[in-house]
C-alpha cells in the first residue's frame, strides 16, 4: 500500500462526516433537552436510544403477556418385535391438532380416551435424506453472538479479546497478527485464504469432506458495506493446539472460535436421513419421527446451535424399522400440561442480531452502544439478559412521546441508507444533514417549551400500566387511588434526583415512593410520623431518632449541635427499624479485630461510596454479599489480604536512575494502561509492552522522548500566543 498509494476517497470521508456530524446534532441538542425536562436522564443518542427502546418494548411485550393453558400428548408404543420408541398425538377425529387445540385437562383426556379406543397400525412410512449447509465465516456481529452463547462473552469483552488477536501476538520472538480485521460486515475470503483453507480440510479430513469448488458467501444483513473480509485466521497453518501455549485463556478461546468457523465454512454439508412414521387407530392419529446422521460433513469440525447436538450419538433418535400395515402396540399415554412462554429478554447476542436485521448501527458500534446503556444506569444484565432501568424506561418514553419520528426503526435504518449512498458517491453529505436539521431542530425547539406537566402527563400516560399494574382484584386505576388520603391520586412527578410517585392532594397529602418501592410498603412508612424516637441511648441516656432528610433515612443520637448520625442501610424502612438496629448503626465505623499479618486493627463502616474495611489508613468496599454489621474477622482479613496483594501488584517498580539527574525512573500500572514515570513526566509503554519486559533504557528513550514533545508542544503553543498578540496590536491599530 506504501509503494502504490492512491487518491483518498472524498465520499468515504464525506460520509465518515456525515455520521460523526449526525450523532453530534442528536446528541449534543437531544442531551440537553432532556437533562432540563426529565431530571435523572444521562443521555440521548441516535443509535443508541433506538437500542434502548428495542430492549424496553421487548419489556412490555413481556409485561403484558397473559399466559395460556395447553396440552400435549405422548404415547409410549412397541413393534411386534418388542422394540419401543414414543409418539405423538397429531390428529383426533380427523381434526388436525395445533399447539393450542388441548386447551384443558378435558380435552386431555377426551384425546388419551381416543388414543385407547384400538390398536394402532403404521400407515405411512416416509424416509428422506437432508443436507444441511455450512455456516458462512464470521463477521463482527455473528462473532459477537457466538462469543456470547458459546464462551459467555459480552461483546466488549468479544471486541477487546479480538483486537489482541489482531494487533499481534508473540510467536517465537516475532509479534505476528493472528486474525483478519475484526471490524466487518463482509463475508468474502481471500483467494490465498480459500486455497489454505481447503488444504487443510484435505490434509486432517480427507478429500470427502472437502467440496469440488469453494463456497462463496454474500451478507443478508441491510446497508453491509463489506469494505473488509470476513474474521477468519491470517494464516489456517496456525492450528489453535499450536498456538494455544502463547495465549491467554480467552484469546486461546477465541481464537479456536474462529479457526473451526473458517475451516467448517468450506466444508461438505452435512447429511442427515431422517425418518417419520404415522401411526391410526380408527379415531386418532399419532407419529414418531427420527433422524441419523449419514455424512458428519461441516458439523464434524463446528456446531452453531443446540440443535446440531444431534450429531453426537446419545441425540440422535433411531426409530425401529417398521412396514406399512405393521401392528402397534400402545403401552402407555401421557398428558401434559404447558402454558404459554412470554418472548424472551434480549441477550447481548440477540440483541446485535436483531439491530443487524433492521439495519441499526455498523459492526464497530455495537459493543460501545451495550456498553454506554449499562454505564448510563439504563438497562441491567442478569443472567446474561437485559432489564431496562425505570430511568430507561422514562427516556425511551420520552423520547417516544416527543421525537416519535427519530427513533423509529425504519427512520434509523433510512438515515444509514442515506449515509450509504453518500459513501457511494450518489447524495452530497451536506444535504442529508440539512434534510434532518431542518425537521429535528424546530422539534427540539418546540419540546422546550412544554411544562413541566404536559411532560409528566405525556409519561405517565405511557407508563402508567407499567407504575401502576393490574392486581387479580384490583384495576389500574384502582391501583392510582391515594392510600393515605381519600380524594388523591397517584401519578408520575420528578424531583431533583428523578421520577417518583406521589399525591395529587401534595402538599395536604405527602404520600410518596420511589417508582420501585412496594406500595404497601411505602405506605407504612408514609403513616409514621418522623422524626420518631426510638427510645434511649443505655450509654449516653440521649434519644435515638430517626429522620428523613433530603438524602433518604437516617438515624440521630440526640438534638446536640452536631450529633452524630448514621444513614440506614440499602433495602432497609422505617418499619423495620429498633433502637439495636439504629444502635448498631451509630455505633460505627467498629473495630472487626486485628489483621495477624501487620497487628493493626480492621474496621468495618460506612461511608460515602458505601460499606467499608479500614485497614493501615486503606479502605477496601465490602461486597453486597456482606453484611457490614455482622462481618466477622475471618471474611474481613480475607477480604484486605485480597486487597493487600491486589496492591502489590499494582505498586511501582523501580528501574533505576536517569543519567540526567540521577533521580529514580519507575514503571507502575496506570488507569489507561502501564507506564514509566520520572519526576512530573509520564510516558506510556508501547501497545503489548509488559511491566516485566520494560529495561531501564527503554524507559530513558520514552522519557526523553515524551520530554522532547512537550518542548516541541510549548514552543508551538508560544509561537501561536505571539501571533495572536500581534494580530489583536495590528485590530487596535486599524481600528484607530
Amino acid at each position: 500500500a506504501i509503494a502504490t498509494p492512491r487518491a483518498l476517497n472524498i465520499e468515504l470521508i464525506d460520509a465518515y462526516l456525515a455520521r460523526r456530524a449526525l450523532d453530534y446534532l442528536v446528541g449534543f441538542n437531544l442531551s440537553p433537552v432532556l437533562w432540563r425536562k426529565l431530571p435523572g436522564a444521562k443521555s440521548a443518542g441516535r443509535v443508541q436510544s433506538v437500542a434502548l427502546r428495542l430492549i424496553c418494548e421487548r419489556e412490555t411485550e413481556i409485561e403484558k403477556f397473559k399466559s395460556q393453558e395447553y396440552w400435549s400428548v405422548t404415547t409410549a408404543m412397541q413393534t411386534a418385535q418388542g422394540q419401543n420408541f414414543q409418539a405423538r398425538l397429531t390428529h383426533v377425529n380427523g381434526k388436525k391438532l395445533d399447539k393450542m387445540s388441548l386447551q384443558s385437562q378435558t380435552d386431555a383426556d377426551t384425546a388419551v380416551s381416543a388414543i385407547n379406543s384400538g390398536s394402532f397400525t403404521v400407515s405411512t412410512v416416509e424416509k428422506k435424506a437432508v443436507k444441511r449447509n455450512p455456516y458462512g465465516p464470521f463477521t463482527t456481529s455473528t462473532l459477537q453472538q457466538e462469543a456470547s452463547r458459546k464462551l459467555g462473552f459480552g461483546s466488549s469483552k468479544t471486541m477487546m479479546v479480538a483486537q489482541r488477536l489482531y494487533e499481534g501476538i508473540t510467536l517465537g520472538g516475532e509479534t505476528v497478527g493472528l486474525i483478519t480485521y475484526m471490524r466487518t460486515d463482509g463475508m468474502n475470503l481471500s483467494g490465498e485464504a480459500i486455497t489454505q483453507t481447503r488444504n487443510v480440510i484435505a490434509e486432517t479430513y480427507g478429500d470427502e469432506y472437502l467440496p469440488n469448488s469453494p463456497r462463496m458467501y454474500k451478507t443478508k444483513a441491510k446497508n453491509a458495506q463489506e469494505a473488509h473480509e470476513a474474521i477468519r485466521p491470517t494464516s489456517l497453518s496456525r492450528r489453535p493446539e499450536h498456538v494455544k501455549k502463547y495465549l491467554d485463556g480467552d484469546q486461546a478461546r477465541l481464537y479456536e472460535l474462529i479457526w473451526k468457523r473458517t475451516v467448517a465454512c468450506q466444508m461438505q454439508s452435512a447429511t442427515l436421513n431422517q425418518v417419520s412414521n404415522t401411526m391410526e387407530n380408527g379415531q386418532s392419529t399419532v407419529r414418531a419421527t427420527g433422524s441419523t446422521v449419514a455424512f458428519d460433513g461441516f458439523m464434524r469440525v463446528y456446531f452453531e446451535t443446540d440443535e446440531d447436538a444431534i450429531t453426537s450419538d446419545n441425540d440422535e433418535t433411531i426409530l425401529p424399522i417398521m412396514n406399512q400395515g405393521d401392528s402397534i402396540a400402545t403401552q402407555s399415554v401421557t398428558p401434559e400440561q404447558h402454558f404459554t412462554s412470554p418472548p424472551p429478554r434480549y441477550t447481548e447476542a440477540s440483541l446485535v442480531k436483531r439491530m443487524e436485521e433492521l439495519g441499526i448501527g455498523r459492526p464497530s458500534t455495537y459493543a460501545s452502544i451495550i456498553k454506554v446503556l449499562q454505564d448510563r444506569s439504563y438497562v441491567n444484565v442478569e443472567s446474561r439478559r437485559f432489564f431496562p432501568e425505570d430511568r430507561g424506561r422514562l427516556v425511551t418514553s420520552f423520547l417516544s412521546s416527543f421525537f416519535d419520528t427519530y427513533f423509529q426503526y425504519d427512520f434509523t435504518a433510512d438515515l444509514e441508507e442515506k449515509l450509504d449512498h453518500i459513501s457511494a458517491g450518489n447524495a452530497h453529505w451536506k444535504t442529508v444533514l440539512q434534510e434532518f436539521w431542518q425537521s429535528f431542530k424546530p422539534q427540539t425547539d418546540k419540546v422546550l417549551e412544554f411544562s413541566p406537566q404536559d411532560i409528566r402527563d405525556a409519561i405517565d400516560k405511557d407508563l402508567g400500566a407499567v407504575f401502576f399494574p393490574e392486581t387479580a382484584d384490583k384495576t389500574s386505576d384502582q391501583m392510582r387511588e391515594c392510600p393515605k388520603c381519600d380524594d388523591g391520586r397517584l401519578g408520575l412527578n420528578f424531583g431533583r434526583y428523578g421520577a417518583y410517585i406521589a399525591c395529587s392532594n401534595y402538599p395536604d397529602c405527602k404520600y410518596s415512593r420511589d417508582i420501585g418501592q412496594d406500595a404497601e410498603q411505602a405506605l407504612a412508612d408514609a403513616s409514621e410520623d418522623l422524626p420518631k424516637v426510638l427510645g434511649v441511648d443505655p450509654n449516653s441516656t440521649l434519644d435515638v431518632i430517626l429522620k428523613k432528610g433530603p438524602y433518604g433515612l437516617y438515624v440521630q443520637l440526640g438534638e446536640e449541635k452536631k450529633p452524630k448520625r448514621a444513614s440506614l442501610l440499602k433495602g432497609w424502612s422505617i418499619s423495620d427499624m429498633t433502637l439495636d438496629k439504629a444502635l448498631a448503626l451509630l455505633s460505627l465505623p467498629r473495630d472487626v479485630g486485628i489483621y495477624p499479618e501487620t497487628g493493626n486493627v480492621i474496621q468495618a463502616g460506612i461511608g460515602r461510596f458505601g460499606p467499608f474495611l479500614l485497614h493501615d489508613k486503606k479502605y477496601t468496599s465490602l461486597p453486597a454479599d456482606d453484611d457490614v454489621l455482622t462481618v466477622g474477622l475471618n471474611r474481613a482479613c480475607e477480604l484486605v489480604a485480597q486487597a493487600i496483594e491486589k496492591d502489590a501488584k499494582n505498586q511501582p517498580v523501580e528501574l533505576g536512575n536517569h543519567p540526567d539527574d540521577n533521580e529514580p525512573i519507575t514503571v507502575q500500572k496506570g488507569r489507561f494502561g502501564p507506564y514509566v514515570k520520572h519526576g512530573r513526566t509520564n510516558a506510556t509503554l508501547p501497545r503489548g509492552t509488559e511491566i516485566a519486559d520494560v529495561t531501564l533504557e527503554q524507559a530513558i528513550d520514552l522519557i526523553n522522548a515524551k520530554k522532547a514533545s512537550k518542548k516541541t508542544k510549548a514552543k508551538k503553543a508560544s509561537k501561536k500566543a505571539s501571533k495572536k498578540r500581534s494580530s489583536a496590536k495590528k485590530s487596535k491599530a486599524k481600528k484607530a
